[in-house]
């Protein structure tokens, strides 16, 4: 029988499909594009926002709409953090807890048996471990996503997370290595550390984030070392001395801001200032050469004043983020920030996203142009339209013309001029 997969949201979600790819390879499932026929389609859900939740909604009744005798499973977050909404979409023929994904195939072996919805929602419990499969590689990509960390003890005002994923827990360090291993035998040259939230990583196990660096760092076959979404309050000077004396460590940082104004970080129970954060991206960028830093910001949290919301601007500016993800905040049932007072308009979290957008654009475009005449290393992607595609160490997206297939290859380009999204090199 054939499966695909449809996933919503971060690189965590997209490593947990890969989990999901290989159980069902093991079991006799072809996995094949979520465009094609098949038997079976699973949306891995996203819930960061309500805009997510509605993707995963409407994700659900297209596939049924379009296969309607194939079996439509609905995983992930949604299911996991409101499980009455997700009951609410008939369409979905399985429901799965992200708890309860390792049931995938004795769900879909019961269901192809009886053709009766199935629900499987079981909750996270306080001390529990991590639980997961060691993959062997990560399909359709040149880097590998490697989960080490799931859950989140943080309970930020505006975020729904803590309750989808539990507390913070960590995978053993002996699988991280078994993995790393087994994905460098695989080809795989660059391996991207991702977690819920990763810079956690350890502290349930007497670890931290530098003892998984490490490991890849004495992995024969692995030449690249990247780090997902990190807290800044998290990051010690000894953490990142460790990084720094690492030769395979790629000097990207996304770093979470949400706000660059005290206030709002206060009301979004945050933990550091914007001080801090400033003193933490300073400190990175004269450990690291050609340090990258990237974040996420939220416009019009409840209460934000347009004095606040310009604090945040300057702040972005000051800083001066190679890229950054604005959203406009979405109100999430069950959270503090939910009851919060002040909530505005859409309208007008929206237009400060836009406006915050455009400035950090345009700081974007100014770094690419930085670049030029600059040499980098960089990993390359599938070509695209006589365009060869990669990314440098610091994650710099870069695309050079040729009729060479360099696809997971690792070449030195120098960069020669800039567009809208990207540097323009050529190969040295």
């Amino acid at each position: 029988m054939k499966a695909a997969i449809f996933t919503l949201g971060c690189k965590v979600n997209q490593y947990e499909s890969q989990e999901m790819t290989e159980m069902l390879n093991r079991n006799g499932y072809l996995v094949v594009d979520s465009k094609e026929d098949a038997d079976v389609y699973i949306i891995n859900s996203c819930t960061v926002t309500a805009e997510s939740n509605r993707k995963t909604r409407q994700a659900v009744r297209h596939f049924k709409s379009k296969h309607p005798d194939a079996a439509v499973v609905m995983t992930g977050c949604v299911p996991q953090a409101f499980p009455d909404e997700a009951l609410g979409v008939k369409e979905a023929d399985i429901i799965l807890g992200n708890k309860n994904n390792s049931q995938l195939i004795a769900s879909l072996n019961k269901w192809f048996e009886s053709k009766k919805n199935i629900i499987n929602i079981s909750q996270h419990e306080n001390g529990e471990k991590y639980e997961g499969i060691i993959i062997t590689e990560f399909s359709g990509h040149t880097r590998a996503f490697i989960k080490i960390q799931d859950g989140c003890n943080r309970f930020c005002s505006y975020c729904a997370i803590p309750y989808a994923r539990g507390r913070s827990r960590s995978k053993p360090i002996d699988d991280i290595k078994t993995e790393l291993e087994t994905l460098a035998k695989n080809g795989f040259k660059e391996v991207v550390f991702v977690g819920i939230n990763l810079s956690a990583y350890g502290r349930d196990i007497g670890l931290s984030l530098t003892d998984a660096v490490i490991a890849a760092e004495n992995t024969d076959g692995i030449e690249r070392i990247r780090l997902g979404s990190l807290e800044p309050d998290h990051i010690s000077d000894e953490m990142i001395d460790t990084f720094a004396s690492c030769k395979k460590f790629c000097p990207q940082f996304h770093i979470s801001l949400q706000s660059g104004c005290d206030s709002v970080l206060k009301r979004m129970n945050r933990h550091y200032n914007s001080a801090e954060y400033k003193a933490l991206a300073d400190k990175l960028r004269s450990s690291f050469e050609d340090t990258s830093i990237t974040t996420d910001i939220i416009t019009g949290f409840p209460g934000e004043t347009e004095e606040e919301f310009n604090t945040t601007v300057e702040f972005a500016k000051s800083i001066r983020f190679e890229k950054v993800h604005v959203f406009p905040y979405s109100i999430r049932e069950g959270t503090k920030a939910a009851k919060m007072d002040g909530h505005l308009q859409n309208a007008v979290k929206s237009q400060r996203a836009n406006t915050l957008s455009s400035v950090c654009e345009e700081i974007r475009k100014e770094a690419f142009a930085e670049n030029n005449g600059k040499t980098f290393s960089v990993l390359f992607e599938t070509p695209k339209n006589d365009w060869q595609h990669g990314y440098t160490r610091n994650y710099t997206p870069v695309k050079i013309q040729t009729d060479i297939d360099l696809t997971g290859q690792i070449k030195d380009v120098i960069i020669i001029d800039t567009d809208n999204d990207c540097c323009i090199g050529k190969l040295i």
